[in-house]
């Protein structure tokens, strides 16, 4: 529910607050309506707490002139305290390990009672922190070291509704009792400031549950993909091995060869796709281990591809690295898994041609790259190109076999190796998808030292 019509009746009665007073100065009258201008034009554009109340304190500092520091502070239902959220004139650093309970110190005093008070004097305000806990004085005393002591306080609780948001603390440093003029104006500023919280929290609600709603729109999809998936290959293995036991028909050997070779070639493809699914399901879980070595990419990118090559009869692999290519310290079996993954990425999405992998060494990384002469991607679907999940059309007329996890999983892979995968493609010129790695390793290391000593 949104709480614009709140907001803006607070607003109205914030302004009728200080407008019907005869005997306000001009220039009271112009401060307060520059401080209302002010909220109102943080409260457009801002939605995010983090940045919303740094900015509406700064902006009460700012247009107030009795107000020359202060504290917002937010209940914590979990934990039933008090958090400082925003600070002037203090360091937030210090002041957000305080935990202050309903009814200790000035703030949780006023927060317990729902009411607005002041605290005219240095003596007032003393009297009010006096009970503060031992743990949370300590703390207070070194955020508030060598700083200049307030003299004056005022302390608005931050209620919408029946709900208690916070605290609000406005202090002069200068001049005891500076608020007492002002307090039923702020108490309507700390209204506005308690509305404006409630609408943040409800907005990044909003957004979690939408989160929560695409995340399990993916996972229903995915569950969908993955039924449609392996439906394929087991309806061919149980019609293929069901041939084979049925006594009344008889098959040639070539034929039953070629049967078998159907089903044990279904059958890798559901093993591929369980694979990829407990490989995302080890990522999620952030079980992912690597146990680096030395690696050479040129040896591991031939083999591969002489693997690959193996498996489709379309495309032709080409390995082009340049000499003296340097050893990386990687994890082979997961470089292995990226590069695969690569590789099988340009054969689905091509009908066949030539695949390109490439090496590049530059200043501090080495590149390796995967071409290949396919329909290319749309550019609205590059950037998503390493989604979890997300799947592009392939354009061939024909279903594309697999999980569409396959890039995500070596996103992650490269990533961990402090690293970086990303692709470039055109409509209709296939697509290039590269990965770099980052050198500096002890291999390198080793090979430089060997490389100056034969020098």
């Amino acid at each position: 529910m949104s709480n614009q019509p709140a907001v803006a009746e607070n607003l109205d009665l914030a302004l009728a607050s200080h407008a019907t007073s005869a005997k306000a100065p001009t220039a009271n009258k112009d401060q307060k309506l520059s401080t209302l201008f002010g909220i109102a034009r943080i409260l457009a554009t801002e939605q995010d707490l983090e940045t919303l109340l740094p900015k509406l304190l700064a902006c009460l500092i700012e247009t107030l002139e009795a107000a020359e520091a202060g504290v917002l502070l937010l209940y914590d239902p979990s934990d039933e305290r008090l958090t400082v959220a925003a600070a002037q004139g203090y360091d937030l650093t210090a002041l957000e390990r305080i935990r202050l309970a309903p009814g200790e110190s000035l703030c949780g005093k006023v927060f317990q009672a729902g009411q607005a008070e002041l605290y005219p004097t240095p003596k007032a305000i003393a009297a009010a922190m006096a009970e503060m806990t031992p743990a949370n004085r300590e703390l207070f005393r070194a955020a508030t070291t060598g700083l200049r002591q307030p003299q004056s306080a005022a302390c608005m609780p931050l209620i919408t509704g029946q709900t208690k948001v916070g605290v609000l603390v406005l202090e002069n440093l200068g001049q005891p009792d500076s608020f007492r003029a002002e307090l039923p104006f702020l108490q309507g500023v700390a209204n506005l400031v308690a509305l404006a919280i409630e609408s943040a929290r409800l907005n990044q609600e909003r957004q979690a549950a939408q989160v929560i709603e695409e995340a399990n729109r993916l996972k229903s999809e995915l569950i969908s993909t993955l039924a449609h998936e392996m439906r394929t290959p087991l309806t061919s293995i149980k019609g293929y091995s069901t041939a084979l036991l049925m006594e009344e028909s008889t098959f040639s050997p070539k034929t039953q060869q070629e049967f078998l070779q159907i089903i044990d070639e279904e059958c890798d493809v559901l093993q591929d796709l369980i694979h990829d699914l407990l490989e995302s399901s080890i990522i999620d879980a952030g079980l992912l281990r690597l146990e680096p070595q030395p690696v050479m990419l040129p040896r591991l990118a031939k083999n591969l591809t002489d693997d690959m090559a193996n498996h489709t009869q379309k495309h032709h692999f080409l390995v082009d690295f340049p000499g003296h290519f340097p050893i990386v310290d990687a994890d082979p079996d997961r470089i292995a898994q990226v590069l695969r993954n690569l590789l099988d990425n340009a054969v689905k999405y091509s009908q066949g041609g030539l695949i390109v992998v490439r090496g590049e060494v530059r200043q501090d990384e080495v590149v390796i790259s995967v071409a290949d002469q396919g329909v290319g991607i749309a550019p609205e679907h590059l950037n998503r190109l390493f989604e979890k999940f997300f799947r592009v059309e392939s354009g061939l007329g024909r279903r594309v076999v697999g999980s569409g996890l396959g890039l995500p999983i070596a996103h992650t892979i490269v990533e961990s190796h402090g690293g970086r995968i990303w692709a470039e493609s055109q409509l209709g010129e296939g697509t290039t998808l590269y990965f770099a790695l980052p050198l500096g390793g002890l291999s390198q290391q080793l090979e430089e030292q060997v490389e100056g000593e034969s020098g």
